[in-house]
């Protein structure tokens, strides 16, 4: 009965191999979840990790690539923390330099006259909070209106689609917050 059991099993197992490989060379989805379907689903909560990163910033730079969707934090020893993160979409693209001017948990958020005219359901005020589109923390560019912040979306991590404020995950956002001070400079390319 066993054997014969294992027979079946590995019958099942091939059919189940060839079927998913069938549709992946067809075009369909794969299999296995996407990092952004993990994030989603909450399975994936950061993206956090230690890499060899050689530049000439000096450590505690933060510098954001836009076209990669990646933020490095600058250490010693040609090291970097680095983050995925969400970018401004098309026509919302930004480069510059800036120092962290403000830090704030859980902030309030009001959407700038300008964005409340794009999107006019919008609500003027939304006060700090798990349901609050910026997320955990937010550290405000400068004098700009831009933030890197969190994120009650964290399907959008890894896109364009902001209205030019860098997105992250929220436990993410929460390490970036405890590690950079106000004062740090932050480079946007």
């Amino acid at each position: 009965m066993s054997k014969f059991l294992f027979g079946v099993f590995g019958i099942a197992l091939v059919f189940l191999v060839i079927s998913q490989t069938r549709e992946v060379r067809a075009g369909a989805e794969p299999v296995f979840a996407s990092e952004t379907e993990l994030m989603r689903s909450g399975a994936v909560t950061t993206t956090a990790k230690t890499i060899s990163y050689e530049t000439d910033e000096a450590p505690g730079t933060v510098v954001i690539d836009t076209d990669g969707a990646n933020l490095y934090l600058v250490l010693e020893d040609g090291k970097a923390i680095f983050y995925r993160i969400g970018v401004g979409r098309p026509g919302f693209e930004w480069a510059g330099t800036h120092r962290v001017s403000r830090k704030a948990e859980w902030p309030s958020w009001r959407p700038p006259a300008e964005m409340r005219q794009r999107q006019p359901y919008l609500p003027r005020f939304v006060p700090g909070g798990e349901f609050n589109p910026m997320g955990a923390r937010a550290l405000y560019l400068g004098s700009t209106l831009y933030r890197i912040h969190g994120t009650t979306e964290p399907e959008t991590i890894g896109y364009a689609v902001s209205s030019g404020c860098i997105r992250m995950l929220n436990e993410d956002v929460i390490d970036l917050y405890e590690r950079v001070p106000v004062g740090a400079r932050v480079i946007v390319s």
